[in-house]
């Protein structure tokens, strides 16, 4: 009896230092098809699901959000272990596989739907964005200034089923074989330490 107490309170704690080390990060880098397929590889990441934030209108779907006017951004919203994986990691992995530079676009996708933006969730992850911002604008790590908006998180609205791992199940599709691919090859080998093993 006194072993199976032990083992209930070991799980209990578990559960709780589990539950302690979960951390939600947003981010926006364009098409949220190629930013959920680069964190969806990286060590820590508990799950990634593709949705819109940061607008006004009072509810967000694909089409409305296509408009460009209801202000919201195609957004991935990441679940982590932040015992495997840092914040600053996962702006790392953020700022090398977008152009944070271009205002409201990313390649040909254009609007401010497609705006580079993080929604920071506390005061602490704001203070890393702004820092590292900051860091890389004075290293002229880009040939361009950083326009990423940096903004408090408000909703989240979660995208449509069919985008959901829309590069794991669609890869073959035109779009994914001709921009999500490439740039995966690329961010396989710049990040190779940090992924799935």
């Amino acid at each position: 009896m006194r072993q199976l107490s032990i083992l209930i309170i070991l799980l209990i704690l578990s559960i709780n230092m589990s539950a302690q080390n979960k951390e939600v990060a947003t981010f926006g880098g364009g098409c949220f098809w190629c930013t959920e397929a680069f964190f969806t590889e990286l060590e820590g990441v508990k799950s990634v699901e593709s949705g819109y934030s940061g607008g006004q209108e009072a509810n967000a779907d694909y089409k409305s959000v296509c408009s460009g006017l209801t202000g919201h951004a195609e957004i991935v919203q990441i679940t982590y272990d932040s015992d495997k994986v840092a914040f600053e990691d996962l702006l790392e992995v953020f700022f090398a596989t977008h152009d944070p530079t271009t205002l409201n676009r990313q390649g040909a996708d254009v609007g401010p739907q497609y705006r580079s933006v993080i929604f920071y969730h506390n005061e602490e992850q704001k203070k890393i964005s702004d820092l590292v911002i900051k860091e890389l604008n004075a290293q002229k790590i880009f040939k361009n200034p950083i326009v990423t908006e940096v903004s408090a998180f408000d909703k989240f609205y979660k995208a449509e089923d069919y985008h959901q791992d829309y590069f794991a199940n669609n890869p073959r599709q035109p779009y994914c074989n001709a921009v999500i691919n490439p740039k995966m090859e690329k961010f396989k080998k710049l990040f190779k330490e940090k992924l799935k093993k």
